[in-house]
């Protein structure tokens, strides 16, 4: 698992795509893992990496939170995509080696190794606690959600516009029954159900990729909501 090296526009990229369809690192608030990710990147990702840039600026905003978030920091190569092995730290080693080549030898050592070695080991174990916690049974948390999604006016197509909100295809998400509602006026809302797996879905990404079908969609909010 990793971004790749996350202080190169590959490793952005990477990450863009990571949270196309998440709103942080792991579950659905901020944590450690935002953290650790956040505080290996150098510079805001560009524009073109809407959902990266998305996420950088919200996790940002924590800055003064950000010892008190929930969560246990792990190494960077412990989040991200499976598949993609993380660079940042070895690229930044790389550097640093670099910068030290022409400084003296110290024929005794020094504390860096014994340092090395005391994050080596770690990292050892916190890697060893999460895969043993990975091979414990987990129980699947699912929620139905009720959703009501308003057009603009008593002229917009719902039936165009519940074909956009069912093209919203994530993991651990299904579409239940919709039924049109009167509000007024001559104009009806969309009234859509859905079932949600807690930790992969959650209602403001929900929120963000359906209301960006603006020529359609001008709210949306939750009518019920209940844990499987």
């Amino acid at each position: 698992m990793g971004f790749g090296d996350l202080k190169a526009p590959s490793g952005l990229k990477v990450l863009n795509d990571f949270l196309s369809d998440r709103s942080y690192i792991e579950g659905h608030v901020p944590s450690q893992a935002d953290v650790a990710v956040f505080d290996a990147i150098t510079s805001p990702p560009p524009a073109d990496l809407c959902h990266a840039l998305r996420w950088f600026n919200h996790i940002k905003s924590y800055q003064s939170q950000k010892n008190s978030l929930p969560g246990v920091k792990k190494p960077l190569g412990q989040y991200g995509p499976a598949g993609v092995a993380d660079a940042t730290a070895s690229v930044a080693k790389k550097v640093e080696n670099d910068d030290d080549d022409d400084d003296d030898v110290d024929l005794f050592g020094s504390d860096d190794e014994e340092d090395a070695e005391a994050a080596r080991l770690k990292e050892e174990r916190v890697a060893a606690y999460a895969a043993k916690k990975a091979n414990k049974p987990t129980v699947i948390a699912k929620s139905s959600i009720l959703l009501d999604v308003k057009p603009w006016d008593d002229e917009t197509d719902m039936a165009k516009l519940e074909e956009c909100v069912r093209s919203i295809q994530m993991d651990g998400l299904v579409w239940g029954q919709s039924k049109l509602v009167p509000v007024g006026y001559g104009i009806k809302k969309l009234q859509i159900n859905c079932v949600v797996e807690d930790d992969k879905v959650g209602t403001d990404i929900l929120e963000e990729k359906i209301t960006a079908f603006e020529d359609f969609v001008q709210s949306m909010d939750v009518a019920a909501f209940n844990k499987i």
